[in-house]
């Protein structure tokens, strides 16, 4: 099967080659935002440059629901949806020229790693991590503000509210407890660092199932898309209107379970793991505020209250692990913190209030 009919089978339909003044305008564009926003990549400005405009660009036209870029590997091109205007083509040409930057393929032609994504002879691994990563590093590169949305009766914070956003605010926490320099290195750069220290950081098996997890909301999310369009078809009316729209919600739900029980396998697979570490007062303090400051990245629903209840689980071993270094003269003697003091004069004032109350 040759490329045009690969496209057609997908329901794309080329129009015709971009302009060469548009082409150098994405490319040029484009190269700057990157370089500018991942200095540690090391990306040389003019270089990159010359091979984003060397990669064959096209209009064309796609079904409702598609995204307005497409990049194929089998002929290392893009696919811009037809009447979008240049401006706007922006916003989806870096998603698609990351993917160009990351694809590594082997003497024959063949793709076997695409950034955090890596194919395997009979299966995909991490393709939906890879996305999110992705999408992640496109709104960072458009410098796009963080808003509160809500997705499928989840409320999360998300910079990409518009593309992935379940994918994009799961995998920003993984970016958060890993190392988001990490993360985004691995996902130009097609190396297995991020899953490597991810591994160390949650468990392996912890790691491969919420990998897993990524995949399956990818996979609902697009059914979801498919049957949004079967929805609007014009036999798609009584009880075969009923029958998909059924089928709509029980996948919604399915997401929403899937989401949350990725989310907590996140937090609770790295701050377990890391509470054993812990032998120091500035070690108690640092895991202390990470874990504070986690509930800024977590996804919600209604009557949500596996993070709080965690949380102050934690903050009980917490004071206990902290009075037992301080009481303990074999350890290392550190000086008094501020967190120390603010927390000693938090019981004092339980305790004062505790008495007066017996008064």
């Amino acid at each position: 099967m040759n490329i045009e009919a690969e496209l057609k089978k997908d329901g794309i339909e080329i129009v015709g080659r971009l302009d060469t003044l548009s082409v150098n305008s994405l490319a040029k564009n484009v190269s700057q935002k990157i370089c500018k926003t991942f200095p540690r990549a090391h990306f040389i400005e003019s270089q990159l440059f010359i091979e984003l405009a060397r990669i064959p660009m096209y209009l064309a036209k796609m079904p409702e629901g598609f995204a307005e870029a497409n990049y194929f590997y089998k002929n290392c091109s893009i696919y811009f949806k037809q009447g979008v205007p240049l401006e706007e083509l922006e916003k989806f040409a870096i998603h698609e020229f990351i993917h160009y930057i990351q694809e590594v393929k082997d003497n024959k032609g063949n793709l076997y790693r695409l950034g955090l994504c890596e194919y395997g002879e009979f299966k995909t691994y991490g393709m939906a991590l890879n996305e999110g990563a992705v999408q992640l590093a496109t709104a960072e590169a458009l410098n796009q503000p963080e808003d509160i949305v809500k997705y499928y009766g989840i409320s999360l914070p998300t910079n990409s509210p518009n593309y992935y956003p379940l994918l994009c605010n799961l995998v920003k926490q993984l970016a958060y407890l890993v190392g988001e320099d990490i993360l985004f290195d691995s996902t130009f750069f097609s190396t297995d660092q991020f899953k490597l220290e991810a591994i160390k950081l949650l468990g392996r098996r912890e790691f491969l199932q919420i990998q897993e997890n990524l995949d399956k909301i990818l996979n609902i999310e697009e059914k979801i898309i498919l049957l949004n369009q079967r929805l609007v078809e014009d036999d798609c009316e009584g009880n075969k209107a009923k029958k998909v729209a059924k089928k709509i919600e029980t996948l919604k739900d399915e997401l929403k379970l899937i989401f949350m029980q990725t989310q907590k396998l996140i937090f609770t697979s790295y701050f377990d793991h890391e509470l054993e570490k812990l032998t120091t007062t500035q070690q108690i303090e640092f895991y202390r505020g990470k874990l504070y400051n986690y509930q800024n990245f977590i996804g919600i629903t209604e009557n949500y209250y596996d993070f709080d209840n965690y949380y102050l689980a934690k903050m009980a071993i917490l004071q206990e692990r902290y009075d037992a270094i301080l009481n303990n003269v074999s350890l290392v003697v550190i000086k008094e913190s501020k967190f120390s003091r603010f927390w000693q004069l938090l019981k004092n004032l339980f305790l004062w209030n505790s008495e007066k109350e017996k008064e």
